[in-house]
C-alpha cells in the first residue's frame, strides 16, 4: 500500500512539474506540430522519389523515404491562388469564392484552417509565398511575399501591414525567417507553420549557387512533346506552348537588359555581375547556332528544364535546411512534415509548360508526409486524394473536429493503415477550371477521374467532350469519346460526374451540363 502511494506521489509530482514549465501531456503526446511546406508549380514528375532519375532533390526524398509518398493526389482547380485558397479552407473554388488569378480578394472571414486550429490550441504561422490578395487570417505570425514575390532582393510584408526589403535570394530567406519564428514561438503550444515557396515558379531565376547545375544534363524529349492535339479542340487552341508562348528574353534570359527589365533591377552589382555573366554565356550560344524550326525549340525545351530544376534545387536544399534544424533542436520527434506543390505542371509534356488542364501531369501533385511513430517510412498510398482533403487530414492529425462546411475528409485513416482504412474511399475525384482567356488561353472545363478513366467537358467556346482510358492511354493522346464501344462507361461516368456536381453543390457546372452537346 505505502509502495503504491509513494508512486502515486511520484507521479503527481511529474505532473506538477509538467504544469509549472508550460507543457501539456496531452500536447506532447497525442498533439504534434506541423509543417506544410508548399512550393509553386513543382511538377510531381521533377522529383527524385516520383521516380525521375535525373535530378536532385534529396531532401524532398528524404521526407518519403521516412513516411508517405501519395501517387495519385490531385487538385481541384490547377492554379495557384484557388489552389491555396481550397488549403485554407478544404472546400472547392465555387465554394471558397476564389476561382482564379485575378484582383479577387479571399474570403477570410469563412471557415479558415488556421482559425480552427488557432482555436484548438495551435500557435499558427505563414511565412512565404500566399498571393491571395488578402493579408493572412487566423495566423499568430506572418511575414508574406507581396502578389508573386521577387526571387532576389524580396520584400515581404509582416505585421500588422508593414513591408520590408531584404537583400538576399528568396528560398533562403523564408527558410531563415520559418527557424527565426520557430526559435521564437511560444513553446507552451503546439504549432502549424506554413512555409510558402516561391520556386518552381516563372521566371524561373537560380540562386547564382546553383548556376548551371544541370548544363551537362541533357533532357530526353516526352514522347508527346510533338503532340498534334487531335481530336482535343482546347489543346488545340492552347497558348502555353514551349514552341511558341515560351520567350526567349523573358523566360530564357537570352539578350536581358538589365537596366530596364523589372525583376533584375533588385539585383545587387554583385548578383548581377555574376548572373549576366552566365547568361551572356546562354544568350550567345543560341545566337552563334543561329537555330530556327525545331533545333530552336528543343533549344529552348533544353533551357527551360536546366533553368527550372535549377530553381528547384534552392527548393529542396532549404527543405533540407528546416529538416536539420528540426533535427538539431530535437522537434522532429513530434513534427509531422508535409511537402506538397500547389498544382502540377507540365515539364514538355504535350509541348508545354505551365499546368490548368485536367491532364495528368497538370491535376496531379506531390504529397510526402512523415508522421513519426505513425506513418511507417516507405508507404505509398495510391487512393484518390483531392486538395479538398489536406485541410480536414491536418485538423484530424491535429485532434481538431473538423467543420461541417468543409468538402473533403481526412485520409489519415490511410496513411496509419488502421481498420477504419477500409471503410470505402472515394473512387471518383472532381475537377473545375475557370480562367479564360487569359493568360493562356486554356478554355474552362470541369470533369471527373476515376482509378482508369478521366471524362472532361469543355465549354465558353470549345464546347467539346473529352474521355480518356489512362489503362490503355496513360499519355492522354487518343480521346475516345464517342467511339463505338465506349457508350457504356460515358453515360456511366457522365451520372457519376453529376453526382459529384451535386454533392459539391457546383450549381454553374449543373447548368452547363445540362445544355452541353452530347457530341
Amino acid at each position: 500500500m505505502r509502495k503504491n502511494f509513494s508512486l502515486f506521489r511520484s507521479l503527481l509530482s511529474l505532473l506538477v512539474i509538467a504544469g509549472a514549465c508550460g507543457i501539456s501531456v496531452a500536447q506532447t503526446a497525442a498533439r504534434p506540430n506541423i509543417i506544410f511546406i508548399f512550393s509553386d508549380d513543382h511538377a510531381y514528375q521533377g522529383i527524385g522519389a516520383y521516380g525521375n532519375k535525373l535530378v536532385k532533390t534529396p531532401n524532398i526524398d528524404r521526407i518519403a523515404r521516412e513516411g508517405a509518398l501519395l501517387t495519385n493526389n490531385i487538385v481541384t482547380n490547377s492554379i495557384c491562388g484557388p489552389s491555396r485558397a481550397t488549403l485554407l479552407t478544404g472546400k472547392y473554388s465555387h465554394t471558397n469564392g476564389y476561382k482564379r488569378n485575378d484582383r479577387t480578394r479571399f474570403d477570410t472571414n469563412q471557415t479558415l484552417l488556421s482559425k480552427t486550429l488557432q482555436q484548438s490550441g495551435y500557435q499558427t504561422a505563414w511565412i512565404g509565398k500566399m498571393h491571395l490578395n488578402s493579408l493572412p487570417a487566423g495566423f499568430d505570425y506572418w511575414n508574406v511575399l507581396p502578389d508573386q514575390g521577387s526571387y532576389y532582393n524580396p520584400d515581404f510584408v509582416g505585421q500588422p501591414n508593414d513591408t520590408t526589403h531584404y537583400t538576399g535570394y528568396v528560398s533562403d530567406l523564408i527558410t531563415k525567417f520559418s527557424v527565426d519564428w520557430l526559435e521564437k514561438r511560444e513553446n507552451t503550444k503546439p504549432f502549424f507553420l506554413i512555409v510558402g515557396h516561391k520556386a518552381t515558379h516563372r521566371e524561373w531565376l537560380p540562386d547564382l549557387q546553383d548556376l548551371g547545375a544541370y548544363d551537362n544534363v541533357t533532357f530526353p524529349l516526352p514522347s508527346n512533346f510533338y503532340d498534334d492535339y487531335k481530336g482535343r479542340t482546347a489543346a488545340m487552341q492552347q497558348d502555353m506552348s514551349i514552341e511558341k508562348t515560351m520567350r526567349l528574353r523573358q523566360d530564357l534570359k537570352v539578350d536581358v537588359d538589365y537596366e530596364k527589365d523589372g525583376a533584375y533591377k533588385r539585383f545587387t552589382p554583385e548578383q548581377k555581375k555574376v548572373f549576366k555573366a552566365y547568361y551572356d554565356k546562354v544568350g550567345k550560344e543560341v545566337a552563334d547556332k543561329k537555330l530556327t524550326g525545331k533545333a530552336l525549340t528543343e533549344w529552348k525545351y533544353q533551357r527551360y528544364l536546366r533553368d527550372y530544376f535549377s530553381v528547384a534545387n534552392s527548393l529542396d536544399r532549404n527543405i533540407g535546411k528546416l529538416l536539420d534544424y528540426l533535427d538539431k533542436s530535437g522537434l522532429s520527434k513530434n513534427t509531422v512534415v508535409i511537402y506538397a506543390s500547389d498544382q502540377g505542371f507540365y515539364l514538355g509534356e504535350h509541348g508545354w509548360f505551365d499546368k490548368r488542364f485536367i491532364y495528368e501531369e497538370s491535376l496531379k501533385t506531390p504529397f510526402v508526409i512523415r508522421y513519426p511513430g505513425v506513418i511507417k517510412p516507405g508507404k505509398k498510398v495510391e487512393d484518390l486524394i483531392v486538395n479538398v482533403d489536406w485541410a480536414p487530414t491536418v485538423l484530424n492529425i491535429a485532434g481538431a473536429k473538423i467543420p461541417s462546411d468543409i468538402q473533403g475528409k481526412s485520409f489519415l485513416p490511410l496513411l496509419k493503415d488502421d481498420q477504419t482504412a477500409k471503410a470505402p474511399w472515394r473512387k471518383e475525384a472532381y475537377y473545375h477550371y475557370y480562367e479564360f482567356p487569359e493568360p493562356h488561353h486554356v478554355y474552362p472545363h470541369f470533369g471527373l477521374r476515376t482509378s482508369r478513366y478521366k471524362l472532361a467537358y469543355f465549354y465558353g467556346g470549345a464546347d467539346s467532350w473529352e474521355l480518356f482510358d489512362l489503362e490503355k492511354d496513360p499519355k492522354e493522346g487518343s480521346n475516345i469519346y464517342g467511339t463505338p464501344g465506349t457508350e457504356k462507361i460515358t453515360a456511366d461516368l457522365k451520372e457519376k460526374l453529376k453526382a459529384l456536381m451535386k454533392e459539391y453543390k457546383d450549381d454553374e457546372a449543373l447548368k452547363i451540363l445540362a445544355g452541353a452537346k452530347s457530341i
